[in-house]
């Protein structure tokens, strides 16, 4: 997307994105007028699965020995230095505090360093727009934000400009599908696998799980979890003295439970868009962004659902689901236009 175009401006700012909240060491290079030029990204997963979650001190320190390599690949990519770059944008809030501090820290340095200006970016503000880098999404439109970490919706009423309208209450959807699949055994993390499985018994509904209160916008998977645990314990699957899946020879069982799962998953993010668009039926678009709208079945699902209603369906490609520095330096640019500059006391939330 051309932000030049629509704030009408001459600007040809390029801003460097950083990204640390979390698991994922990200930078990228976003050219006011050209786009986003560079997005890079190491990812701690491999290293985190065999601990079957992220482990904050150890995020931290690979941030640190990442950090530079990967701001140094991002500009190298975009073919500028960075004396060339305009502003420098930063994840400052939600996240792990540890590696937050990582990535401000260097923002920091860099900025102070070499006179650049900083702006610090909501880790969700950059999920909220991110399906805004590739597409011309029209405003206002509502903005389903589904990650291992959050599981919120937006109203978006343009660029800046958006209301928290509904959140989950406890676990967060990929939450929920990384601490199911530790249930059955399954590998860190679970979307993936879950989806995998699912495939293979072609997405059908085999156990009816609970879809939980539709009473008001807001979210809540822990519920789910915990019906999920006691069906496997009534199905002689789990020993919850033990704490052991009983079943792991049993593969098609396996795929019934992941296969059940994701489709409830789908069902209740149905029915409170349902809901939503009720609430405001002016809305033009859907957007499904975060890590788990990488899952094509929930993909189909909302785009089905937004066909039915004559709506538009936006998600961004698969770099830009996962948390990265491209949706960072993107919502830096339009903050930059607008001058919406921090100081380098800037704080971590």
């Amino acid at each position: 997307m051309n932000l030049d175009k629509i704030f009408d401006s001459s600007a040809r700012l390029k801003i460097l994105g950083i990204e640390s909240s979390c698991d994922e060491t990200g930078a990228a290079v976003y050219h006011v007028a050209r786009g986003l030029l560079s997005n890079e990204l190491y990812s701690q997963v491999d290293l985190h699965a065999w601990h079957g979650g992220v482990i904050p001190e150890l995020a931290s320190r690979l941030h640190m020995e990442k950090i530079g390599i990967i701001v140094q690949k991002a500009l190298d990519a975009a073919q500028v230095t960075l004396d060339e770059i305009d502003v420098i944008a930063v994840t400052s809030k939600p996240g792990l505090p540890g590696a937050l501090m990582i990535g401000v820290s260097y923002a920091k340095g860099l900025a102070f360093a070499k006179n650049k200006k900083l702006i610090g970016i909501n880790h969700l503000e950059g999920h909220v727009f991110s399906a805004c880098i590739e597409n011309v999404v029209p405003f206002p439109f509502i903005c389903l934000t589904v990650s291992g970490g959050h599981t919120s919706m937006y109203l978006v009423e343009n660029f800046g400009q958006y209301t928290l309208i509904g959140h989950t209450i406890d676990d967060a959807a990929g939450e929920a599908f990384d601490k199911i699949a530790k249930m059955m055994n399954l590998p860190y993390p679970g979307g993936p696998v879950i989806e995998k499985l699912a495939e293979q018994v072609e997405f059908k509904d085999f156990f009816q799980y609970t879809r939980g209160s539709m009473q008001n916008n807001n979210f809540s998977f822990s519920g789910l979890k915990t019906s999920i645990l006691y069906d496997l314990v009534k199905r002689d699957a789990y020993d919850l003295q033990a704490k052991k899946f009983l079943k792991d020879d049993d593969l098609y069982f396996k795929q019934q439970v992941a296969s059940s799962l994701l489709v409830c998953m789908g069902d209740i993010f149905e029915k409170k868009l349902a809901q939503v668009i009720k609430q405001y039926p002016d809305i033009k678009a859907i957007s499904f962004v975060g890590g788990v709208a990488c899952n094509k079945y929930l993909r189909r699902t909302l785009q089905a659902f937004a066909e039915k209603r004559r709506i538009q369906l936006f998600y961004p490609s698969g770099k830009l689901c996962t948390d990265n520095a491209g949706m960072i330096a993107f919502v830096g640019a339009y903050k930059a236009l607008q001058n919406q500059f921090d100081d380098l006391d800037l704080p971590i939330f």
